[in-house]
């Protein structure tokens, strides 16, 4: 099997020594973690290279995001600090790893929701930003997540719509999708020709099809909206086959929150279990 999976860097919070052991302990090959969490590697990216090695670990990419870097994707007047940002990033953090695609958040839903314009403007400035990475063999990859400018499913076809598919990919959520409104193996599908990897995490199985608004940040923190796999918001098993059969060989990424064990979630090692588990047990991953 060419797929390969890897442990995200939210459920960990700051990226240390003992996240990459337990990524490890559960035989996962890859990690992408945030960038505001690696505040004690940015500037010794060679030693967390020796430390992912050592366990058999790649870094496939990070997020951006975190201290000193801008990620106002929409104003104009912001576009060139953005890209200069993440070029920096790109040049002195990601190609160390090898990396050949750069996830980023496209910065903060704006009041009111997210115009043609801004959807106009977004595209302009990942597609500079993505000729300036690409020129480093490292594609760039925007990643639709609710509350922030591209959540719903008109405007995530929009965004790749208005973007050149030989400069810009996609990282699609397939959890962000479904609570966005949109359908996930029908965009998976749509645009599979421009995924650059894959973020899988579940949602309740009362969201399955579903295609009202937005669920508030308010009701993300009376209850986690995200939701270990197999929980039946998202028809993983679906999307499973789809990436099988077409032939994909790039990674999925569980990108799972930190649990909260006021809400019987366990501890990170609990939580990469039940995840790891629905894997081997239900989709019959054989390479984990």
């Amino acid at each position: 099997m060419a797929i390969h999976f890897a442990m995200g860097g939210a459920i960990f919070g700051k990226f240390m020594a003992e996240s990459a052991e337990l990524i490890a302990k559960y035989g996962l090959p890859g990690t992408e973690p945030y960038r505001g969490g690696l505040v004690d590697w940015l500037d010794k990216p060679q030693a967390l290279n020796e430390l992912l090695d050592l366990l058999g670990i790649r870094l496939i990419t990070a997020s951006n995001g975190g201290p000193g870097q801008s990620t106002e994707f929409i104003d104009p007047t912001k576009r060139d600090e953005t890209i200069a940002d993440h070029v920096a990033f790109c040049r002195d953090f990601l190609k160390v790893f090898g990396c050949t695609h750069f996830k980023i958040n496209m910065g903060a839903r704006p009041n009111g929701g997210t115009s043609a314009e801004d959807i106009k403007a977004i595209s302009e400035t990942v597609t500079e930003l993505g000729k300036r990475t690409l020129e480093m063999g490292v594609t760039i990859a925007p990643h639709p997540h609710i509350w922030g400018p591209i959540e719903r499913p008109e405007e995530v076809r929009a965004l790749l719509d208005q973007t050149d598919p030989d400069i810009v990919s996609w990282i699609p959520d397939t959890a962000q999708l479904n609570l966005g409104g949109g359908d996930p193996v029908a965009l998976i599908s749509d645009y599979y020709d421009r995924l650059a990897a894959v973020h899988w995490k579940d949602s309740k199985a009362s969201y399955r099809g579903y295609t009202g608004p937005t669920p508030s940040k308010e009701m993300h923190a009376e209850e986690i909206l995200y939701k270990d796999l197999g929980a039946g918001g998202v028809d993983h098993p679906a999307i499973w086959k789809m990436l099988v059969e077409r032939g994909y060989d790039g990674w999925i990424t569980l990108d799972l929150d930190p649990p909260r064990p006021n809400e019987g979630e366990g501890t990170v090692d609990d939580k990469i279990g039940i995840n790891h588990r629905y894997l081997v047990e239900t989709l019959v991953v054989s390479n984990l």
